[in-house]
């Protein structure tokens, strides 16, 4: 078992290029084959109509959590459909072993209907702290990774978020009003103001690359599961963007945050946004 940080740096400098291949081999040998050839029985509902999970979800989570465990000896991992299956699974994100975090398909609804804004996340974590991430889009063929400290790239080129345009309205990607409470709902109905472009998210993977590639503004999400944003957070922190939960602390994937809670393009966005889901209004830098 890894008993340093310093010893995750060297794990990542020897075989971030062994994650990317694996992340890439469960795509292919899983989640491509099954892309608009689902049949009916390979798709079941969870929580709901919304909630869905299909063969491609449960056989790249099997795929990535042998591969991922075997590069990384004293690891476990934390995938969503391990979880939905014994959420005790979770308690896993407190421990001190190092953590893969993994969402096999996020976007599973977009994957059913056949459209191509779903992704594969991964995040390398440890006593909360992130290190690395791993977001594959395989149907667009883009790959974009973050190490801590290190930078974010798509493809090999480095993101950079940048501050947004002045006086352009913020565009922020939006919880899904069905995983929302009345109160989160109330929260978020503040966004729809004068100079806030807001809308429906899609795959959260998919926005916070986005974000990172400074082609949306920010977020604001009501969940926290970690397999959904543990991968975009790194992402947005490393080219340059920051994330604030409504108590103005960043986002902590061991959970206990505040919701809603905001990820970026800069620190100045992410207070006016979470300013106005907290109802104090826009926020001056």
């Amino acid at each position: 078992m890894i008993e340093h940080t310093e010893t995750i740096d060297e794990f990542l400098a020897r075989h971030s290029a062994d994650v990317e291949e694996a992340v890439r081999k469960a795509a292919a040998a899983e989640i491509m084959p099954r892309f608009r050839q689902l049949a009916a029985h390979e798709v079941d509902q969870k929580s709901g109509p919304h909630d869905l999970v299909t063969d491609a979800d449960r056989n790249a989570e099997l795929y990535l959590t042998q591969a991922l465990a075997a590069l990384l000896p004293g690891s476990v991992v934390v995938g969503e459909e391990a979880v939905h299956a014994n959420p005790a699974t979770y308690e896993a994100i407190q421990g001190d072993a190092p953590v893969w975090i993994v969402d096999p398909v996020d976007g599973t609804r977009q994957f059913v209907r056949g459209e191509d804004g779903f992704c594969t996340l991964v995040a390398l974590v440890r006593h909360g702290v992130l290190h690395a991430s791993w977001t594959y889009a395989p149907a667009r063929d883009q790959l974009a990774t973050a190490v801590r400290g290190g930078g974010a790239f798509l493809d090999g080129e480095r993101l950079f978020a940048g501050p947004p345009e002045p006086g352009r309205d913020l565009r922020v990607a939006t919880s899904h009003p069905d995983y929302t409470t009345d109160e989160q709902k109330r929260a978020l109905l503040a966004l729809w103001t004068d100079g806030v472009a807001p809308r429906a998210c899609g795959s959260a993977g998919l926005e916070y690359l986005a974000i990172a590639r400074g082609e949306s503004d920010a977020t604001a999400f009501s969940w926290e599961a970690a397999w959904d944003h543990a991968a975009g957070l790194l992402l947005v922190e490393e080219a340059g963007g920051a994330h604030l939960t409504l108590t103005g602390e960043p986002f902590r994937v061991t959970g206990g945050n505040s919701l809603p809670f905001t990820a970026a393009r800069d620190a100045a966005t992410a207070r006016q946004v979470v300013g106005l889901l907290s109802g104090a209004g826009p926020l001056m830098p």
